[in-house]
């Protein structure tokens, strides 16, 4: 399958898509090492990006939520990338994949420790911690709740706290996996569009 949407080069932007251009392209997520690209080579935003900018409001907002996610949580940044994992994996999101495993290893994550989340081995993960946010980002993924026995583990390891921060990590990033379906986005050279669940 092909893209479903164009990318937007700047040149053809509005007022209101440039001000959200540059508040992605030149804010917190382009501070220090870049784990994947969020510009392509024709400088236009690259994955989910794009997206937003079909209606600025909700993108500016959508993006502000991306950035408190990603730098605003207690959760430390392996086990960020973990639960940002789980949704991918759950997902099969590509872009997600592609963007986030560059950045899990950036942060120290090895392989086998990606491959026991995606494959939903939970109790390989050794960090204990980390494996509870794994398990329980990916049985919100998955399934859209947690059961009685679920959320006591998840909130006594995480608090309550740690929970709110980390359904709404999931709530955001299932919504990005969504929209990448919808518009067919894949990873970077990755030739033709198209994520299935």
């Amino acid at each position: 399958m092909t893209a479903r949407s164009r990318k937007i080069p700047t040149s053809m932007m509005t007022a209101d898509q440039r001000a959200l251009y540059d508040a992605i392209a030149g804010g917190r997520r382009t501070a220090g090492p870049q784990a994947f690209d969020l510009l392509d080579a024709d400088g236009q935003l690259e994955g989910p990006f794009n997206a937003m900018l079909l209606r600025p409001a909700l993108g500016h907002a959508l993006q502000a939520l991306g950035s408190a996610v990603r730098y605003e949580t207690s959760f430390p940044a392996r086990a960020r990338e973990l639960a940002i994992l789980a949704v991918a994996y759950a997902w099969e999101s590509e872009f997600e994949r592609y963007a986030h495993e560059a950045v899990a290893h950036a942060v120290g994550l090895a392989d086998d420790e990606l491959a026991a989340v995606r494959e939903a081995r939970f109790a390989d993960v050794a960090d204990p911690y980390e494996q509870v946010v794994a398990a329980t980002a990916w049985t919100l993924a998955t399934g859209g709740d947690l059961d009685d026995a679920g959320y006591a583990r998840a909130h006594e390891v995480l608090g309550e706290e740690g929970l709110f921060e980390l359904t709404t990590l999931v709530g955001y990033y299932a919504t990005l996996a969504l929209q990448l379906r919808v518009f067919r986005v894949a990873a970077p050279g990755a030739g033709p569009a198209g994520q299935s669940r």
